[in-house]
């Protein structure tokens, strides 16, 4: 038998095997550029997307620590949060700017513009009968900032003056309904930045807002403080479709979350955000 011939046809024919395997493969997308791939994972768990390859959300920028721009790109503790669901479907995230309101009443879902919302969003019923929400990841209430030495320690103290409030906030809502019992005007601001800096320049007399946001302006500007603490007892959920792909992703999302919990990838993530691990 002549050996070294037949060592080279089986060389060969091996090589020829492996072309055709990666040809084979990928004609099936079976390649890992994030396409196909992508794709087959998202359907595989009966999730439709808005686009191709992404998992697209939706938010009201800014509102730090939770979402906000770094340069070009959105970071905070909610973007890494929902990292978890793009990661585990092998996608990639694209956070869409737009108007709070289109999120929490689902309208930005139905007009197909994302597949997900984020923004340190209360978990209602009216919201919950509007669009998905998640399981709560994270604890809340209102708080109330105002110049270090303004005198003001109290909504009582408002009277005759200017309270700020984000629109379409729980804040907001918080301010409309005791500000007859504590004599102050609301002022409403279309993001979280024009109302603190509005309280800084002096326009309005203080501000109502979700502790996380306010206590992280009041880190960064010592000339501010956080005087009260009301007990709205409330808890952040992640929205989507109320039909459709959108209770599949909450579903996923609620999954990951209790993972995370458990392995410590949470306290992580949220020490990395508010500098120290959550109480429970």
């Amino acid at each position: 038998m002549n050996i070294v011939p037949t060592l080279r046809r089986r060389r060969a024919q091996a090589v020829a095997s492996a072309a055709v395997l990666a040809l084979t493969l990928a004609a099936c997308g079976g390649g890992s550029d994030g396409g196909g791939g992508s794709e087959d994972k998202a359907k595989a768990a009966g999730i439709t997307l808005v686009k191709p390859g992404k998992l697209t959300i939706c938010t009201h920028l800014p509102y730090k620590p939770f979402q906000y721009k770094d340069g070009t790109k959105v970071v905070g503790f909610d973007v890494d949060l929902l990292d978890l669901v793009a990661k585990d479907l092998g996608l990639e995230q694209d956070v869409v700017n737009i108007e709070w309101a289109q999120v929490t009443s689902g309208a930005a879902f139905q007009a197909k513009k994302c597949d997900m919302g984020m923004g340190a969003m209360t978990i209602t019923k009216e919201r919950q009968a509007a669009i998905s929400i998640t399981e709560p990841y994270m604890d809340a209430t209102q708080v109330l900032m105002t110049k270090k030495d303004s005198g003001i320690k109290s909504l009582a103290d408002l009277r005759g003056k200017k309270l700020g409030a984000q629109a379409d906030t729980t804040g907001k809502k918080y301010a409309d309904d005791n500000a007859a019992a504590n004599g102050y005007t609301v002022i409403p601001f279309n993001d979280l930045a024009l109302q603190e800096n509005n309280v800084k320049s002096g326009r309005v007399d203080a501000a109502i807002n979700d502790n996380g946001v306010l206590y992280d302006f009041v880190k960064e500007n010592p000339d501010m403080a956080v005087v009260a603490e009301f007990n709205t007892g409330e808890q952040y959920g992640f929205g989507a479709l109320k039909d459709g792909s959108g209770p599949k992703l909450v579903t996923k999302f609620n999954e990951l979350l209790t993972k995370a919990k458990s392995d410590g990838k949470y306290n992580e993530i949220y020490k990395k955000w508010f500098g120290v691990e959550p109480t429970k």
